[in-house]
């Protein structure tokens, strides 16, 4: 297994956290790394991301959410198992009132040594998406 970590501490309650990771059509008002999100985010829905990452690539993922668990995940993949990716997006109250949040994807599969090899370095744009959804959620409850 290998894997990709953020996280930020966001002076904003888990709800209004939830409201902008829920939001698909602002991503790239606070993402930087996303050119697109297409379709809703939703618990069992599929969406497909685009990223300045990998440009001309879509990844489409299943979307698992649980608000009461804090958690919501992104998987996808190829067909048998043969390389799988799970992002999960963890937040946590802080007695002060404001969001742990924590993002860590991991990778599998048979193929994960051929494919991370060829993969850009997550790293940066991990960073830049736990900055970035902290200042949206941030400026958000600001403006509330």
């Amino acid at each position: 297994m290998k894997s990709y970590e953020a996280a930020a501490t966001i002076d904003a309650a888990p709800a209004a956290v939830w409201a902008v990771l829920r939001d698909s059509a602002r991503y790239t008002s606070w993402d930087s790394g996303v050119d697109r999100v297409d379709g809703s985010i939703a618990d069992g829905g599929k969406i497909t991301v685009h990223t300045h990452v990998s440009p001309g690539r879509a990844f489409p993922v299943k979307v698992g959410i649980d608000e009461t668990a804090g958690t919501m995940t992104w998987s996808g993949g190829l067909p048998l198992g043969l390389f799988r990716g799970v992002r999960t997006f963890t937040l946590a109250p802080t007695a002060d009132g404001r969001t742990g949040f924590t993002m860590r994807e991991e990778f599998r599969g048979p193929l994960l040594g051929l494919i991370w090899r060829s993969m850009p370095d997550l790293g940066p744009s991990f960073q830049q998406f736990a900055a970035g959804l902290k200042a949206q959620a941030e400026r958000a409850t600001r403006d509330a």
